[in-house]
């Protein structure tokens, strides 16, 4: 009788004891220790700064930023009245302030095979390194038509990426109309996170980038117009090269060249960024010396010539100077001819003084023309040539025959004015 009794007890007693059994695995129960994991309804999938649809890079310091933490139910049923709370490591705290604890609500439900996600936002303290660190997430949460809150956690690995940061510039942004231009294009990351894969795009006037902008792209011809990069390291640069042909109607213009940037980030996503890169277009100067020869004026030999400027805008602030080559022992001399006009040659003339004995004969001279462009840069123009130097009068014939005339006729008339008085005494004396 008492081992029926016994029988009929443990039939009671077995469907209370499997049914706690399985309730307890399912809702990820943990023993006698958190660390200990068995198979539940909730398993997680991903871990990272950003939200649901946007992985962002982050750097130390950072604050208030988004960290997602993204589910699936893997259960049977649906699961409501969701709840998180992280666990971070040192050096990374809730933005809510020191001390407070990194909480989430899901504030929906999630259906049986579907996926989940709890977003936490978090501070960053600024002595945070860029490399891996490990994380723990508690996820909170109750089954429909079920009683009760079950609890799962689930440990993870995140990265602090750093923050990629790029910025383009012109290394020389002056571009010359009527003709040919050779540029160069800095692509810098100045931030703490490589970028891979970068390719570049010069985009035209048609696309919807072009379009917002005062841009004159289509009046110009640029050769090139795509450029793979390759990968460009954290706090290193990289360059690109193109020729670009500006008409004259764009002197004095700001040229504006949009540069599509596709790369990808730290996480491994593809991203799009666009950049500008201006250009001021000078006018062209393009001087030319010719008619350099010696004439002599005035009884001193000059060094003539005449620049033509065959570009379409003025130098300014002109000098032409002239310098004695190896044979020579010209001394150097300057002379001031201001504006540089593109419609007339301008002429010169520079005196020749010499440096010792004058010298006759062929010397070799180089002269330069020095200006500045409408930016108030600089610019030398050198030309060498030879001129020949006339033989020198002597002392003798070169001193002016009035000079010796004047002091005879002088000479002549006082000594006819004492013969006359010396005759006219004689005669008062006989007398």
């Amino acid at each position: 009788m008492n081992l029926k009794l016994l029988l009929l007890f443990s039939f009671v007693l077995t469907p209370l004891i499997f049914e706690d059994s399985f309730a307890q695995i399912t809702s990820g129960g943990f023993g006698n220790s958190p660390f200990e994991r068995d198979f539940g309804d909730v398993k997680l999938l991903d871990a990272y700064f950003g939200t649901l649809d946007d992985k962002i890079e982050i750097d130390a310091g950072d604050s208030n930023v988004p960290f997602t933490v993204v589910f699936a139910n893997v259960g049977t049923q649906d699961i409501t009245g969701i709840k998180g709370q992280l666990s971070l490591p040192l050096g990374f705290s809730a933005s809510d302030g020191p001390g407070s604890i990194i909480h989430a609500d899901s504030n929906s439900n999630s259906d049986a095979g579907d996926n989940f996600h709890l977003t936490f936002f978090v501070n960053l303290d600024k002595n945070v390194n860029i490399q891996q660190y490990p994380g723990t997430v508690k996820v909170d949460y109750s089954r429909l038509r079920e009683s009760g809150i079950r609890t799962s956690f689930e440990d993870f690995t995140f990265k602090v990426t750093g923050d990629s940061v790029i910025n383009v510039r012109a290394l020389e942004p002056f571009l010359t109309s009527l003709k040919s231009n050779d540029i160069v294009i800095e692509i810098a990351n100045d931030g703490t996170a490589p970028i891979s894969s970068v390719d570049i795009t010069a985009t035209n006037t048609s696309t919807e980038l072009a379009s917002t902008l005062t841009t004159n792209l289509e009046n110009i011809v640029l050769i090139e117009s795509s450029w793979d990069i390759g990968n460009i390291d954290a706090k290193s640069t990289k360059y690109l090269t193109a020729t670009v042909y500006v008409p004259q109607g764009l002197k004095g213009d700001t040229l504006r060249i949009p540069l599509l940037i596709s790369y990808y980030n730290a996480h491994g996503d593809k991203h799009e960024i666009s950049k500008i890169v201006d250009f001021y277009i000078k006018g062209l100067i393009d001087l030319r010396v010719f008619n350099v020869d010696v004439i002599e004026l005035s009884g001193t030999q000059m060094i003539i010539g005449e620049i033509i400027n065959e570009g379409n805008e003025d130098g300014l602030f002109g000098f032409v100077t002239v310098d004695s080559g190896k044979n020579s022992n010209i001394k150097s001399n300057t002379q001031f001819i201001d504006e540089i006009e593109t419609d007339a040659p301008v002429p010169f003339n520079i005196p020749i003084e010499f440096d010792g004995e004058p010298r006759s004969g062929e010397h070799d001279i180089t002269i330069t023309v020095r200006y500045k462009d409408s930016v108030r840069d600089e610019i030398f123009l050198t030309y060498d040539t030879t001129v020949t130097v006339k033989e020198f009068s002597s002392d003798e014939d070169s001193t002016d025959s009035t000079l010796v005339i004047i002091p005879i006729v002088i000479a002549i008339g006082v000594g006819i004015y004492l013969m006359r008085r010396r005759k006219k005494t004689a005669i008062e004396t006989n007398n």
